[in-house]
């Protein structure tokens, strides 16, 4: 699997945890906002992997909010799971491009969007190419 580095798409900023590890590397850390309470949620930077930390884990089925920890930024993207119609989060590769995850708990629905596709599907590439190593 290739581990992804992501920023939020608002600030910039880095939104990797290089100290709360998920599947053995730097997890991937936001805020989530769900029935008026917010706590940290730690996703797995494993493109593919469904590895989740939280104190706070919504109901499956039920949609929650995501936001920046440095900017407080909604994540909130314009695009709509094509599995269930939820809105999807967006965070920025730190290469170029895009990773949408669904912001309805128990959905699975994940995608990869480049802008420059030959230049950061190369980049791509060749992460997943060292990860097999």
């Amino acid at each position: 699997m290739v581990n992804l580095k992501v920023k939020c798409p608002h600030c910039g900023k880095s939104l990797m945890n290089t100290e709360h590890k998920l599947d053995r590397v730097s997890s991937i850390e936001l805020k989530i906002t769900y029935a008026g309470k917010n706590a940290p949620i730690y996703l797995s930077s494993k493109y593919g992997s469904y590895t989740i930390e939280s104190e706070l884990i919504p109901p499956q089925g039920k949609v929650a909010g995501f936001r920046c920890p440095h900017c407080d930024a909604d994540l909130k993207s314009t695009r709509k799971c094509e599995m269930c119609g939820s809105q999807m989060i967006a965070l920025e590769l730190k290469d170029g491009g895009l990773v949408q995850v669904c912001s309805r708990s128990g959905c699975r629905k994940h995608m990869l969007e480049f802008q420059d596709p030959d230049a950061e599907l190369e980049a791509f590439y060749k992460a997943y190419i060292k990860s097999l190593k």
